[in-house]
């Protein structure tokens, strides 16, 4: 009891250090470091919001790295000043809640790395050698694709839109429609090079300092800054059958979810499961087309909304891999696939695309989001982990009840995982059950008054499940009180402040987060 005390006061110690430092020490514009440094004000302004656009807080200065060096030399000569001062990691900046900001300390623009050659490393293999991508942490997704896609070759797992960083996804889990059979992105790395709280620069894996590796992974950056992941690979596909069955009733739609994914990988059918659901008047208010569904598909779905009870229906969105060598056989595997489920008669619909196609799917709705200014808008968004055995439940109360009469912009995801394919000793957090569904309300606020009024049904949606009794976790979690983190991480709580004294005694990492700036004394002793 008395050392988990000294270290839950090391922590407040150096949280409250960072708090009222009130600026940086002006020797550190003598380090070596200090003309990377960038402390103008639209440097510092483009660094003060994120994609969310929910939080402000601006940054004394911005650092541009040359090298991983630099940014270790930063974060030393902070761990080392009398008022360390908060560093914060940003790629893309694509957090929701200020998570990738650092009010009062300095932002480091992790994408300046980018611009040095040889950041993307490919080793194809052979001679009994798997092969692996070593990418620097700055790399967006997409970066990555292209130059694993010159040998033939790939990662397995990917998230939905691929404009976003490597260290982002992995700081978090990085989930998309692969992880039900090959777990989330951070089960599939084999190494990293992590900058530590203290500054240290370390290569770690599940055998070489597996504590800090494992610390790392889904760590929400505090325990070190990810500048390079070795990530396994496997051949690539060329093309791909992309399908979207609907479903008017929730029970058949998650029954066949759960068949798609429980299947063994010999078996399975579907390389890439999701799902979405519609709201009756986001069909009939929203636009004539996409790029996906046709004016003729919209017209008949929202044909199939009106005879459904509640107004609302149900995507399951399967995706199968294949090679010239496999074309002919593609049409009778999805035959069979499509057999086994349920889906209201005549709603399947399929597209045949590139693998690269695919995967970039996001960037063509961003391409028209943008056209008409809807990209740069507040997104205040919520990703829960709900329990496969109360997502009937959340499906009524929620989706059902408190957005009854909604009219969002944006997409509602609804799919499962399987817990066994996430491995415990990473810091990331997944559902309780066997099997959980992965809910993402990611609306986006347009109009004067969306953000409140969207804010306001994200706090009814976790007041129902808190009623409830529907354990729910967050991803990309965001929360207000010690307590919230304590419950979120769970029996891991106290494994994460014992790493977070280890590897950033200074409390210097990520403040965004606030996961431990709201330590008070009297909670420190309860601990």
């Amino acid at each position: 009891m008395a050392a988990r005390c000294s270290i839950a006061f090391m922590v407040m110690a150096s949280c409250l250090s960072v708090v009222v430092s009130g600026g940086l020490p002006g020797d550190l514009f003598a380090h070596s470091v200090a003309s990377k440094l960038r402390v103008d004000r639209d440097t510092t302004a483009r660094a003060s919001s994120d994609f969310g656009r929910i939080v402000a807080a601006a940054p004394e200065a911005v650092l541009h790295p040359a090298t991983p060096v630099d940014i270790a030399e930063l974060v030393r000569f902070s761990a080392s000043s009398p008022s360390p001062f908060p560093v914060a990691p940003r790629g893309q900046g694509h957090s929701a809640r200020g998570q990738s900001l650092a009010p009062g300390g300095v932002v480091v623009d992790m994408r300046a790395l980018a611009a040095r050659r040889g950041r993307v490393n490919v080793s194809a293999g052979g001679a009994g050698a798997a092969p692996y991508v070593d990418a620097g942490g700055e790399q967006l997704w997409a970066e990555v694709l292209r130059a694993t896609l010159e040998h033939g070759l790939a990662p397995r797992v990917w998230t939905d839109y691929l404009r976003i960083t490597v260290a982002g996804t992995l700081s978090n889990a990085g989930i998309g429609g692969q992880a039900f059979r090959h777990g989330p992105q951070i089960t599939n790395v084999l190494e990293l090079d992590v900058i530590t709280g203290r500054g240290d620069m370390v290569t770690c894996s599940r055998d070489k300092e597996p504590d800090l590796f494992f610390a790392v992974l889904g760590g929400l950056g505090q325990f070190g800054i990810i500048t390079r992941a070795r990530i396994g690979l496997e051949p690539a596909p060329k093309r791909v059958r992309w399908v979207r069955l609907a479903y008017s009733d929730v029970v058949t739609f998650t029954r066949d979810q759960e068949l798609l994914i429980s299947k063994r990988a010999s078996e399975a059918g579907f390389d890439y499961v999701e799902g979405q659901v519609q709201l009756n008047r986001t069909l009939t208010e929203g636009p004539k087309s996409t790029p996906f569904f046709s004016r003729f598909d919209i017209d008949r779905l929202v044909g199939l909304a009106s005879e459904s009870v509640s107004g609302v229906i149900y995507f399951i969105e399967g995706a199968m891999y294949y090679n010239e060598s496999t074309t002919a056989s593609v049409d009778q595997k999805l035959t069979s696939v499509l057999e086994q489920l349920s889906f209201d008669k005549c709603f399947v619909f399929t597209k045949d695309v590139s693998y690269v196609q695919f995967l970039d799917r996001v960037r063509e709705e961003e391409r028209i989001l943008r056209s008409i200014g809807m990209w740069d808008v507040p997104h205040p968004w919520l990703n829960l982990f709900v329990p496969q055995s109360r997502i009937l439940d959340f499906d009524t109360g929620v989706l059902k009840g408190v957005f009854v009469g909604a009219n969002p912009v944006g997409v509602i995801l609804m799919y499962p995982m399987n817990r066994n394919m996430w491995d415990d000793r990473m810091t990331a957090v997944s559902g309780n059950d066997d099997m959980f569904y992965v809910v993402g309300l990611l609306r986006s606020a347009v109009v004067p008054g969306d953000v409140e009024r969207l804010e306001r049904e994200n706090e009814a949606v976790l007041a129902f499940c808190d009623n409830e009794g529907i354990g729910c976790k967050q991803y990309l979690p965001h929360y207000a009180s010690q307590d919230e983190w304590r419950s979120h991480f769970g029996p891991k709580w106290s494994r994460v402040t014992e790493l977070k004294v280890k590897y950033d005694p200074y409390g210097i990492l990520s403040p965004g987060q606030r996961i431990f700036s709201s330590l008070t004394p009297m909670a420190l002793v309860a601990m």
